[in-house]
């Protein structure tokens, strides 16, 4: 059984969510923050893996963007370094 990280991270996102408005209920009712901050934490405890895997995952993103342009910039075949096929070569610098 293959294990569904985009369930994990719904699960977590919705425990986080549930926990804030909690937190915020608990405050306004009671009138003290203290009192819940541990209800703050567990919210928090839930996005902070949230933040981490969106990172890498725009990370990754962007280094796969990054290879498939040098790939299609790499010259394909003739001489490395040499003028394109079908264009004018450009001048040496001395």
């Amino acid at each position: 059984m293959k294990f569904d990280k985009d369930l994990l991270r719904t699960v977590l996102f919705a425990v986080g969510v549930v926990a804030m408005v909690i937190g915020i209920y608990q405050t306004v009712l009671y009138d003290n923050i203290i009192r819940n901050y541990w209800i703050f934490m567990v919210a928090s405890a839930c996005w902070i893996p949230l933040v981490y895997w969106r990172q890498k995952d725009t990370v990754a993103a962007k280094l796969a963007e990054q290879a498939a342009k040098a790939a299609k910039a790499a010259p394909k075949g003739g001489k490395p370094g040499g003028a394109p096929k079908g264009g004018k070569p450009t001048p040496r610098r001395r």
